[in-house]
């Protein structure tokens, strides 16, 4: 990515300081407790995160009827799979999944802030939130798949699709080629949330 998609080195740990000092205020006034923190964190470690949209993926790349079923309608299908409780909640409401073939690419956005599919995803990268990601985004994604190292074929067409309180998107990326003799399992290890984003593509180890 260029230099506009990047951050100072020291966000994370100027980001921590602030969090920790915020915390630390809440507990003082008694908004929340000392384990209010570790307890969200421990949610979107253990029981959403881009773990579940890799095993939603996954057995798409397996079973061609679910995969048509989960474009169809993705809530559905994915309360078929042995998944935590509140794949529908918390960031999760009318999740839909757009799939990647040989003629589209597809690429998620929210022009508006930063909607996002968090039990399939987990937590959005800064850069999703960036102003200049978003508007250029929608503009010239060709362009913009360029500077994360992606590059689409001209006679690919490339959706956008916008993301928002009402619809929350995510990408079935392709499989990768050669992957054929891979278990379901194996298979997980290979999707990573930029794939379901379709800022990269899936690929074999």
């Amino acid at each position: 990515m260029e230099d506009r998609f990047k951050y100072r080195e020291d966000r994370e740990a100027y980001s921590a300081a602030r969090v920790k000092a915020l915390e630390a205020l809440l507990i003082q006034k008694g908004v929340i407790t000392a384990k209010t923190v570790d307890t969200v964190l421990d949610f979107f470690e253990t029981k959403m995160g881009p773990f579940n949209g890799a095993k939603i993926v996954a057995r798409a790349w397996v079973d061609p009827a679910f995969k048509a079923r989960l474009v169809a309608d993705t809530p559905k299908a994915v309360a078929e799979l042995d998944l935590p409780e509140g794949m529908a909640g918390a960031e999760g409401e009318h999740m839909r999944a757009v799939a990647n073939s040989d003629d589209v690419h597809n690429l998620i956005i929210c022009t508006l802030c930063s909607c996002y599919p968090w039990p399939v995803l987990g937590l959005p990268p800064y850069w999703y939130k960036d102003p200049t990601f978003r508007s250029r985004a929608a503009r010239e994604p060709r362009a913009v798949l360029r500077e994360f190292g992606l590059s689409v074929p001209d006679r690919t067409e490339i959706k956008v699709w916008d993301s928002s309180a009402q619809i929350r998107w995510f990408v079935v990326p392709a499989r990768p080629a050669g992957t054929e003799g891979m278990t379901q399992t194996e298979l997980e290890a290979l999707v990573t949330p930029e794939a379901m984003m379709g800022v990269a593509v899936a690929k074999a180890a």
